[in-house]
């Protein structure tokens, strides 16, 4: 997308990336606009370093520079990038507090909930998190049908939902034990639909738990992801009202 250094400079910028290579620097360094650790780019090979950078692009064709421009620039038309779609129905949201909030309000910067079209989220951090959206869909959806609004509700759940396994494993159990003595053809036909009954209801329990777990081991990670986007997005906000200002002084 570019012919010069310094335009890959201002889309990496553009892309969440920080490229610190100033003269007195002994080691040009790369790092996510949000995060405060900054990663050597030697570290990431040969061809990462910034000479190496600079030839490759400065190498490329001319007719790249019109990829940076709608890069830098990009005109309002319909893009085309994967959509995911979210199944399910929320009611009440206004009413809604706690964990149900959260995952929401991560489906909203996700650009799913109102659906936006030509939405992508800022920060690489959040963009990342879309590669989760089948996980999130689950959890979503578990949460609001459960009611679960603390970690805590999501506990109680966990602990519970275990119990019922074991009870339903127990009694799948039974209706096998039966059918190995079991000569009535009639009889057999019954304790295997019992038996089927059994392992679709506990299927549908371990999926539950297994999502359940994950709301456990996303939440923090959710809460952070969100921050860090909320920052990126004040601070494009923040860009756009100075340049804003600097074209309205020069006039």
């Amino acid at each position: 997308m570019c012919i010069n250094y310094g335009q890959f400079k201002k889309i990496m910028l553009k892309k969440g990336y920080i490229i610190n290579d100033d003269y007195n620097r002994k080691y040009p360094t790369i790092r996510s606009i949000n995060d405060k650790q900054a990663v050597r780019m030697y570290h990431l090979g040969e061809q990462y370093l910034p000479k190496n950078i600079a030839n490759k692009v400065e190498h490329n064709p001319y007719y790249y520079q019109n990829r940076y421009m709608e890069f830098i620039h990009p005109k309002k038309k319909k893009q085309k990038y994967r959509v995911y779609k979210y199944k399910g129905k929320f009611k009440d949201v206004s009413k809604m507090s706690g964990i149900d909030v959260l995952f929401l309000l991560l489906f909203h910067l996700l650009g799913l909930l109102p659906k936006r079209e030509n939405y992508q989220p800022l920060s690489p951090e959040m963009k990342q998190e879309v590669r989760k959206m089948e996980r999130y869909s689950n959890e979503i959806r578990l949460i609001v049908s459960e009611k679960l609004k603390i970690t805590e509700d999501v506990k109680s759940y966990i602990t519970q939902t275990e119990k019922d396994i074991e009870d339903i494993t127990n009694l799948r159990q039974k209706y096998r034990n039966k059918l190995r003595n079991c000569t009535d053809d009639k009889v057999i036909e019954e304790y295997k639909e019992k038996r089927n009954e059994c392992t679709t209801i506990l299927n549908k329990y371990r999926k539950n738990l297994k999502t359940a777990n994950y709301i456990l081991e996303d939440t923090p990670k959710v809460k952070e992801v969100i921050k860090i986007e909320m920052q990126m997005k004040n601070g494009q906000e923040d860009i756009t009202k100075t340049k804003k200002k600097d074209r309205n002084l020069n006039r």
